[in-house]
Formats: C-alpha cells, structure tokens, sequence
C-alpha cells in the first residue's frame, strides 16, 4: 500500500521540493478531484484513467443473519477505468 506521505515523499525528492510542499501538492490534487466528483464532473488524467460517478439505484438485499429482505438506499459511486498503458503495464 502507498500513503499519500510515501507519494509526496517521492514527488519531493524527484522534484527538490519539501516534503511539507509536496504533501500540499497532493493533497491539492485530490481535493479537486473529489471537488469534480460531487459536481458530477469526470476527471481524466490522460496516460493514467479516468474517475467518473456512477448513480446506483435503489434495491433489495438481504440481511445474512436473519435472512430477511431489506432495501438498499440509492448511492454515488466513483468509479476508476484506467487508460491502456495502465493496463499494458499491468499485464504486459
């Protein structure tokens, strides 16, 4: 697992920065991505992939302890599709 740390840590020495700047940079990222993600905005990185939201209906489930029907309320999701060099890294 990465941590957002380990990440600014990487990006401050690649880019002789303080690690307190870099963190400041990620963390900049993320919060405009999560920005654009309640907006309901796509976010494409290109080279990497692209986060978009997902609207999931409402619906029944069931409880596995007891077995009985229950409903699952409606939700946002993120979703993450990674573009082909992602992928071609993955598997190749």
């Amino acid at each position: 697992m990465t941590t957002t740390n380990e990440i600014a840590d990487k990006i401050a020495a690649e880019q002789s920065l303080t690690k307190a700047q870099a963190k400041t940079i990620v963390e900049s990222v993320f919060h405009q991505m999560v920005d654009a993600a309640k907006s309901g905005a796509e976010t494409s990185v290109p080279g990497f992939g692209k986060f978009k939201i997902k609207d999931t209906p409402e619906r029944e489930g069931r409880n596995p302890s007891t077995g009985a029907t229950i409903k699952i309320a409606a939700s946002k999701k993120l979703t993450f599709t990674p573009a082909k060099a992602i992928k071609d890294a993955l598997n190749g």
